[in-house]
């Protein structure tokens, strides 16, 4: 296994924040707002700005070439790293090549300033970042004697921080150096590391404390795992290959989290926006949903479609895709019919169940040539990444169905690279944004947040850290790498609407904590982020 190599912060973690703006929300493809204002008002401007790339993100077909040429297109394609020991002759620029992780999330236009300890606390991404930074000096502390880092927002000694943030930076600063322990198979000083770690953290302290906690217990069960120690056998086999499955399953606590946060419900308003933009006109529509979950996002399509003015919607059909929880998804099917005929709208639900994804084909979806096809998935496709045989085939039958529109929700994160330090930094910053995240819109002691820390993300952190091979399901990959994929298969990416940028923005407006969400535009598609740190990507398709 490589050493860590500390320059693999700033090639991780370069997210880049650009200035905002107020944006006029054009009128092209505007239809009836998914989400009001309760009190009335009518929106002109988006007061929520989105900073647009410029670079061309269109990706041109390619044939469909041998399966196995896509498992390189799924794993991390960062070029190899220097060694350790090199790398630490080149840390005399340290402070121009590490800038993007020790400093804060501030706009362009703004000049970072010293922390008032009386102010508003540091953000777990700021506490990595300068948990890093000290991490960085302690493993070059020779090399960095006569560097200034004076230039550090926070100073040296990091005197303006208030006694929990000066002990969350030193958290995450002995973390990084467990982890580094690890790559060198120094397993009893990186144990040492992590004992005074589990001291100092627990599952019920701040965002930081709670994501130590979760990352060093990962990282022990990786020390056992490579001295052969691992027992746990069979069962912990098996709990991580239904990991994604479990979290694909519906349930009360992810219908609870759906209601009280905002980050996934603009997800929802955005995209069904985007899928009704693809079906705009149509009188006899059929989506089908690879993610039914609740069926929450069934209700806004269908408050949209008979909200439409000028082409009021005759029949929708939805049909719902999977290959487990056939009696939770039939309830969902119930619930939408009787959703439908609250609203007088001709409705029709359909479920495919398959054992295996191989199975499912063309002939299962009781397609009418009359109906105007779309098809929807929110975090539908990353679980087959590991079974990528599925993926393909679940691809063919949709490009043979050709649909007018495929809207795509997926995990903005690189969580799939064979390298484990990148994997283990770039887990570092997503959950910690996530952990930030519900603390602040649920509150430290709330149940529902320890249930989603503790059986979701601890076990995908688990399971990002400590596994690898078959046993590591959790693989989620960014936008760029969806766009590969796609092109395979003839898919050309479609501009999301404003009216799209606008219902996520509504949302978001409606909760308290809901000004810590961020939206960006990368290319034609919409990453939807915590405080700068991307959560989720939203992007809408066409067949060509």
């Amino acid at each position: 296994m490589p050493p860590l190599d500390t320059h693999i912060f700033r090639k991780i973690h370069n997210y880049s924040i650009g200035n905002v703006e107020n944006r006029e929300i054009d009128s092209h493809g505007k239809l009836p707002l998914l989400y009001e204002d309760g009190s009335g008002n009518k929106y002109n401007k988006a007061t929520y700005g989105f900073s647009f790339s410029t670079g061309n993100h269109q990706v041109e077909f390619e044939p469909l070439k041998s399966f196995h040429s896509l498992d390189a297109l799924f794993l991390d394609t960062t070029p190899p790293f220097h060694s350790y020991e090199h790398k630490m002759r080149e840390l005399a620029d340290i402070e121009s090549q590490y800038s993007e992780l020790i400093k804060p999330h501030t706009q362009s236009h703004e000049k970072a300033v010293q922390h008032d300890p009386s102010g508003p606390k540091l953000s777990t991404d700021a506490i990595i970042r300068l948990g890093g930074e000290r991490f960085i000096q302690s493993c070059s502390s020779t090399s960095m004697k006569d560097i200034s880092i004076s230039n550090h927002p926070y100073g040296g000694s990091f005197s303006g921080l208030s006694d929990e943030e000066v002990k969350d930076v030193q958290l995450i600063e002995n973390l990084l150096l467990s982890s580094e322990k690890v790559t060198k198979q120094q397993y009893e000083r990186s144990i040492k590391l992590l004992d005074w770690c589990d001291v100092l953290s627990c599952s019920m302290e701040n965002p930081v404390q709670r994501l130590v906690h979760y990352f060093s217990k990962a990282l022990r069960e990786k020390i056992d795992k490579e001295n052969g120690g691992d027992t746990s056998g069979g069962s912990k086999k098996k709990d991580e290959a239904n990991l994604a499955e479990r979290v694909m399953t519906p349930s009360a606590t992810a219908t609870m989290l759906y209601e009280k946060t905002p980050l996934y419900q603009a997800g929802h308003f955005a995209g069904v926006q985007a899928l009704v933009d693809g079906l705009s006109g149509l009188k006899n529509v059929h989506v089908i949903d690879l993610s039914i979950k609740q069926g929450t996002q069934c209700t806004i399509l269908m408050q949209a479609l008979v909200s439409q003015p000028n082409c009021p919607i005759e029949h929708l059909k939805i049909t719902a895709v999977g290959t487990n929880s056939k009696q939770k998804i039939e309830q969902t099917g119930v619930w939408l019919k009787s959703f439908a005929e609250s609203i007088n709208l001709s409705f029709s639900f359909n479920l495919v169940i398959v054992e295996d994804m191989l199975d499912f084909k063309k002939g299962l979806l009781e397609l009418d040539p009359d109906e105007a096809l779309g098809v929807y998935t929110s975090c539908g496709l990353w679980g087959m990444i590991a079974q990528q045989d599925r993926l393909e085939s679940l691809m063919k039958v949709i490009r043979s169905i050709k649909p007018l529109v495929m809207v795509v929700c997926e995990v903005a994160a690189n969580l799939n690279s064979l390298n484990f330090v990148n994997r283990f930094i770039e887990g570092l910053f997503f959950f910690g944004a996530l952990f930030d995240f519900l603390e602040e819109c649920l509150g430290c002691e709330d149940e529902i947040r320890t249930f989603t820390e503790s059986m979701h993300f601890g076990k995908g952190i688990s399971n990002i850290v400590a596994s690898e091979g078959a046993e590591r399901v959790m693989r989620h990959v960014n936008i760029n790498v969806w766009r590969k994929f796609f092109a395979r298969f003839g898919m050309k990416e479609t501009e999301l609407s404003m009216s799209s940028l606008y219902q996520a923005k509504l949302v978001v407006e409606k909760f308290p904590c809901g000004s810590g969400c961020t939206f960006d535009r990368d290319g034609d598609s919409l990453v939807i982020g915590w405080k700068g740190t991307p959560i989720q990507s939203l992007s809408s398709w066409k067949f060509s």
